[in-house]
């Protein structure tokens, strides 16, 4: 994973907007050896950051109401912004979530982060490209940079650049690690050697069980598994989760409490983020932790993806 650092300036530097073939990309050069095809309703895009480099974004636009004088009726949704983990892309949400929450109204964007990335560049994307404050969806090491974004967004440390990470409706943590997760690597050894071996040595990528087991629930078709598992491989060529950075990120720095809304979500069959850990992210935002039974890691993927889509939009609804 890499270090999530902030960032102390963001250049004025002007967006790129490219029709491109259906087929995952980091930026223009970079295409994945095992596509991946967008869904009706799907577009992608390309965000060029101060860096120079192009984050690739999967977008779907809500579905425009209508009233019974076949009347377009705009929208007020804040748009949602999708955070991924390591491992993972735009596809991810895709497959699922972003059908959805586009079925409920809301425009979506999913972001590719590029290796090395931080919140600078999420809040870069925000900045530019949308009008309303969204609420960022952060899975898993994306759960981390959400909680970098919000950390940076409040703390009076960072006030004077914080207008540059826009405010946000809101925030979902989901399967988020921790804002510190050496207490897990400590207390469980042998789970943690597992979950060092899958994701740091990359063992996943080769072996059908340990990816199922590691991101998926046990009755999880194989040929699902298989189809999520060169994907991952194929976005694994991008480095996002690094062990020797994770100290130099972790303890995510505290927040002031405010009205500010953050919906903590995990799952029970969770292979990495334990209850403890679960519950953790919730004492640091003073939220009561919702704990999915029969869900695995890779929510937004495994075959019960309606449950944890279905508590978000809830807790959307509410927002209102």
């Amino acid at each position: 994973m890499a270090a999530y650092s902030y960032s102390s300036i963001l250049p004025n530097v002007s967006c790129t907007r490219m029709a491109v073939m259906p087929r995952a990309a980091l930026n223009r050069d970079y295409k994945m050896r095992v596509p991946y095809e967008l869904k009706q309703g799907q577009t992608r895009l390309f965000h060029e950051l101060p860096s120079g480099l192009n984050m690739e974004v999967i977008v779907q636009k809500g579905l425009n109401l209508k009233d019974p004088d076949e009347k377009r009726v705009i929208s007020m949704h804040p748009p949602l912004v999708f955070i991924h983990g390591s491992f993972h892309a735009a596809w991810c949400w895709a497959e699922h979530w972003l059908p959805f929450f586009s079925q409920e109204g809301y425009d979506c964007y999913a972001l590719s982060l590029l290796g090395q990335t931080h919140a600078g560049d999420v809040a870069d994307f925000i900045q530019k490209e949308l009008m309303l404050p969204p609420v960022l969806i952060g899975h898993s090491f994306g759960g981390l940079i959400v909680q970098y974004y919000i950390a940076t967004m409040k703390n009076e440390e960072f006030s004077d650049i914080g207008s540059l990470h826009p405010y946000l409706s809101g925030a979902v943590l989901v399967c988020s690690v921790p804002p510190s997760v050496w207490r897990y690597l400590f207390s469980k050894p042998i789970a943690a050697f597992k979950v060092t071996r899958s994701l740091a040595a990359k063992a996943f990528q080769t072996s059908l069980p340990l990816c199922k087991e590691t991101f998926f629930s046990a009755v999880m078709e194989d040929h699902l598994v298989l189809r999520y598992q060169k994907l991952m491989t194929e976005s694994s060529r991008m480095p996002l989760f690094d062990l020797r950075k994770l100290n130099a990120s972790l303890p995510v720095p505290s927040v002031p409490s405010s009205s500010f809304k953050i919906l903590v979500l995990g799952a029970t069959d969770d292979f990495i983020v334990d209850a403890e850990g679960l519950g953790e992210t919730g004492r640091f935002y003073s939220v009561p932790p919702v704990c999915l039974e029969g869900v695995a890691h890779d929510m937004m993927l495994d075959c019960s993806w309606e449950k944890g889509a279905n508590v978000i939009l809830s807790w959307l609804n509410s927002l209102k």
